[in-house]
């Protein structure tokens, strides 16, 4: 007889496999494009308020990470999966017939990505539970770049209808209808989101559990057996005790990871004296995640191999490039710019697929969730200060800033280098 963690981790990679991957890839496919709309509009249709309104999108999916986090842990993934996106949809609804009025933007993208930030904890816990120990990174780290994938999509969209109407109301709309017609197809799949093995077995609803396991088995004879894995259980307290380098580490290299993608992804532009003009912004959202969507490809053959490794080259490269974006904007090469901007967002989308991956597996599954939407919350109330003080600053003083976050998370990476547990190839009942 077996227990089902070993069952889950050594099963073979299947259709269903297949399916959650989609499930959850789509999901991403649609962030990316809903979180992309507030800085693409934001100067365009709330000027004044502006930098309120992407402020305002950061602490909200800050709220809804740590809201949702804790109720994932608590109620389940499937059913919190299936709330944020209700959120998500109806206020994208809303929106397209509100946009013109700056308050009512500031608001709905601000549920927008209240939803979104509602998603981290449930998908990463949801994929880490499930996939196959020896496919859990490369899975986690794909499906994750969909949001890059989704937020190159709308950019050159924006671009498209740019050159197809001059009339901004007419691109708009167009933008919105799009959006809108992804989330409505993402709604109808996400109905075959399954429940977290692992998290139902901690609940004690293992007649659940193993309706949904053999579905991802093919040898139907095999007997499993459904022991609850030690320390499983933890509380947030307890794991804060027990994991305190593992959390430290995290936090930085997370906070420094999406800060920084979002300055040169999507806010620098808007900062004053940039060279190349704030027209530049949604060819600088195209470019910068069309790098991190390949970067994701790149970094297969090593994901699954050496977590560690993965993460220090991440952002030693990160913080290489970084240097030479200011480089080449002070020299005005805007060719040098946008080549580095690419590059150093392939770098960007290398650490932050370590980065899901590690958040995913380093922690019991009573706590997974909780610990995913924690993380991910720091980086809404650091890059919503970041967007603040953004008009304070001169663009080369921003991307000074850039370059120094970089470096912070250089040296906490190169500390879990030294320091810290290889998690490749490892049931993350291992790794508690």
């Amino acid at each position: 007889m077996k227990n089902f963690t070993e069952v889950l981790d050594n099963t073979p990679w299947n259709n269903e496999h297949w399916k959650l991957f989609g499930l959850v890839s789509t999901n991403y496919l649609l962030d990316g494009i809903m979180f992309s709309i507030a800085p693409l509009m934001a100067y365009i249709v709330a000027q004044d308020i502006a930098f309120i309104v992407l402020a305002a999108n950061l602490i909200s999916e800050m709220l809804g990470a740590l809201i949702f986090g804790v109720l994932a842990d608590k109620y389940g993934r499937r059913p919190i999966f299936a709330f944020v996106l209700l959120l998500e949809v109806l206020s994208l609804i809303i929106l397209y017939f509100t946009y013109t009025n700056s308050i009512a933007f500031l608001i709905l993208t601000s549920i927008m990505t209240f939803g979104i930030g509602g998603e981290f904890g449930a998908a990463y816990a949801a994929l880490a539970e499930i996939i196959p120990k020896n496919h859990r990174g490369k899975t986690i780290m794909i499906s994750s770049n969909f949001w890059n994938i989704g937020a190159t999509l709308i950019a050159a969209m924006f671009l498209i209808y740019a050159i197809y109407s001059s009339d901004p109301e007419t691109q708009i709309r167009l933008l919105l209808l799009s959006s809108l017609f992804t989330a409505i197809i993402v709604g109808l799949m996400r109905f075959g989101f399954p429940e977290s093995i692992r998290w139902l077995v901690i609940k004690n609803r293992k007649n659940e559990a193993k309706s949904i396991i053999e579905k991802f088995i093919k040898d139907k004879n095999i007997e499993i057996s459904f022991e609850l894995p030690l320390d499983q259980p933890i509380c947030l307290k307890d794991a804060f005790k027990k994991y305190p380098l593992r959390l430290i580490i995290l936090a930085v290299v997370t906070v420094a990871q999406y800060v920084t993608y979002g300055m040169l992804a999507y806010y620098a532009p808007y900062a004053s004296g940039f060279v190349f003009g704030i027209n530049e912004a949604p060819k600088i959202i195209f470019v910068a995640n069309l790098g991190a969507s390949i970067g994701a490809f790149i970094l297969l053959p090593i994901i699954d191999r050496a977590r560690k490794l993965s993460l220090f080259l991440a952002f030693l490269g990160g913080f290489i490039t970084a240097i030479l974006i200011l480089l080449s904007h002070n020299f005005e090469n805007i060719l040098m710019f946008y080549s580095l901007l690419f590059l150093n967002l392939v770098f960007s989308e290398w650490a932050w697929g370590s980065i899901s991956v590690l958040q995913s597996e380093l922690f019991p599954t009573g706590v997974r969730s909780s610990i995913v939407g924690l993380l991910v919350s720091l980086t809404g109330i650091s890059g919503a200060s970041i967007v603040y003080i953004e008009h304070m600053l001169t663009a080369t003083q921003f991307l000074i800033c850039a370059g120094i976050i970089w470096l912070f998370g250089l040296i906490a990476a190169s500390y879990w280098y030294i320091k810290g547990i290889e998690s490749a190839r490892r049931s993350v009942e291992e790794l508690i």
